[in-house]
Parts: C-alpha cells; structure tokens; sequence
C-alpha cells in the first residue's frame, strides 16, 4: 500500500501548532522513520495516520487513492506496535497474536494457520502457550509485532518500539525488527528518537523539528547530504567551525584550517569521526575529556572553537592522551559539509 500525506497539520484547542503543514509519501512495503527529539511533532503525525487524532481542515491521508482522512481508526486496517507493548497478561503468546483476528471473526482454522505463520516469522513458535510475563523483553516485543501484523494491516506504526529494552538487548533487536519487517512486506511507519534506530532499520527516515519535516531521505543521503543545521547535527553530531575567514583560511582560536574555494558565507561542519591526531596538525588544543568507549576513545578538545566549545573526536588507538595534556589536529577539507550561515534549533 502508497500512504499519501497531503498538507497534514495538527493545531490544539488551546492554540499550540503541533504539526505545521506536511507532505509525504511512503511507497508500498516502504520502512520510513519519523526521527526528531520530543515534542517535534513525529508521535502526531503517527496519530493522525493511525486515525486517533484529527488533524486541521485541509489536511488529507490517503491509503492507496482511497481518502480515509474522516475514518475512524477500527476502520482503517492499521497495525500498532507500542512501547509498552500492550499484551494481554491474562492471555498466552498465541492467544494474544491471534486476538485481533478473532475479534475479526476470522474463521478458527484460517486463524490458527495464520498465528502458525507468524510465529514461526518472528521466532515464537516455541513459546505460543507461554504468558507474556513469562518472556523477556525482547520476546515480548516480537509478540507485540506479530500481533500488529497477524491481520494483515495495510500499514504498521509503530511508536518509540524498542525504547522500553536495555541498551545491549536494543542493538540486537533493532536489528531483528527489521529483518522481520521486510520479511512481512508491510508498509511501516515508526517514530523514534534514536538515530542509529532509525538508520538501521529504515529505508528512507524523515527528520522532524519543532513540528515541521525538514528533510526525508535515505540515511547516507541525510550524513552525508544535510540540508540544514540541524540534520546535520542531529544525524551524525557535526559540529559547526565558527571562525573568520582570512584568504582562504578558517581562523580558530586553535589555529588556521585552511579552506576550500567557495566556502565564504557558509558554516563549516565536522563529524568527529573525521578529525585525528596528528603532531603535524594546524589545530592546537588541550584534552578536556577523555572517554573509552570499547572501539575507540572519544576525546573532548578545548582551546580550538571559540568560547568554551569543545570539539570531540574519535580516537581509534589503543591508548590515549592523558587530560590536561596539550595535542594537534588535523581535518581534512573534503571531510567537511559547507551549509549557509544558520543557527540550529538543536541543542
């Protein structure tokens, strides 16, 4: 199914525009993620797709060509998948997929081969008589899925759906969750504020701010391809150098970084992947931090951006310099994104 966003937005009683007007596109079998801090405006949006928010006059949602803008959400034929996951504790893991087709009056047998199917797709078989309380998170979130799926909806949302599990256990099953969702061939939605959530999981990811869509793209496009300030820091953490320019050269209180032509009146970013040591290096500055983070150290460097800004970088080596002690760096130019001087709305 083609779900169609035409000019959605979403005004409260007491004034407060939550959704400035939107248009968007998912194609069928499409995984897009709505991404964006809190109050952006993605979990509105989700809900005036689902049919559990009525969005402002002139807005209009369309499944297929069908209009279903006035419809009410039990008419939609929509799958949700929420944070909480919502099983019923009283009912077995098979009892729970099954519901919504039971409450669809889908015949016993035809039920029973259709839950079969779906748990066998999402691993569950061996626990279909199991009580939801008798699973771990992650078994509970795959039940959550295959009860959202098991109707057959023409669109799964789902909110937030892995934010209730552990770090460790949510790398892991943002990885399964998406092998399952193009194994159901379902145009998905979800909406997270994650980025290597939605990087990992999504074919295409909209980015959202202060209830407007700033840029959809897919995920290298949007790292390497930032429209504004605010993808640009949102996606990946670049950093903005803020300087003057003298001939060519980025001044920085850390020194001179020499820039490419047709970089004036543009803010220069940097991701700190791109920036490493090197004692040759034209920037100076004085280790303020230093993190070990498994693959690699993350360092905070004073002295280089004005202020009090701390320019971060990954170090890969297996040491580290010490805090407190003075290092250079070096950037290469092309690793940098050139964007119009702007300020991000993103802190």
């Amino acid at each position: 199914m083609t779900l169609t966003i035409e000019n959605a937005a979403k005004t409260f009683t007491d004034g407060t525009l939550a959704l400035c007007s939107t248009n968007l596109t998912v194609g069928p079998g499409e995984i897009l993620s709505l991404l964006g801090p809190s109050g952006c405006g993605k979990t509105t949006l989700l809900r005036i797709i689902a049919g559990l928010e009525s969005p402002d006059a002139g807005s209009r949602i369309l499944f297929d060509n069908t209009d279903v803008t006035g419809l009410a959400a039990e008419h939609r034929n929509v799958g949700m998948v929420f944070q909480s996951y919502a099983l019923f504790p009283n009912m077995s893991v098979r009892a729970n997929v099954g519901y919504g087709l039971k409450v669809r009056k889908v015949p016993a047998v035809e039920r029973r081969q259709r839950v079969d199917e779906v748990l066998r797709l999402c691993r569950l078989t061996d626990y279909a008589d199991r009580p939801p309380h008798a699973l771990s998170g992650g078994q509970r979130q795959r039940v959550a899925l295959a009860r959202a799926v098991a109707p057959r909806p023409s669109i799964l949302l789902l909110d937030e759906p892995l934010s209730a599990l552990d770090a460790a256990l949510r790398d892991k099953l943002r990885d399964e969750l998406a092998a399952m969702l193009r194994q159901f061939r379902i145009t998905a939605v979800f909406v997270t504020h994650d980025q290597s959530e939605a990087m990992a999981i999504a074919d295409r990811i909209g980015v959202m701010s202060k209830g407007t869509l700033l840029q959809v793209g897919r995920p290298e496009e949007l790292y390497h391809f930032p429209d504004n300030a605010f993808v640009a820091q949102f996606i990946g953490n670049a950093m903005p150098l803020t300087g003057r320019m003298e001939n060519g050269v980025l001044q920085l209180p850390g020194g001179g970084l020499p820039l490419p032509a047709g970089a004036t009146g543009k803010t220069a970013y940097i991701r700190p992947e791109n920036i490493r040591l090197d004692q040759k290096g034209p920037l100076s500055g004085t280790v303020e931090t230093v993190t070990f983070s498994g693959g690699h150290y993350r360092l905070a460097v004073g002295g280089i951006l004005p202020h009090t800004s701390v320019l971060y970088l990954q170090h890969p080596g297996r040491t580290a310099p010490e805090i407190g002690s003075n290092v250079r760096l070096n950037i290469d130019p092309s690793d940098l994104i050139f964007l119009e001087d702007q300020t991000s709305t993103y802190s």
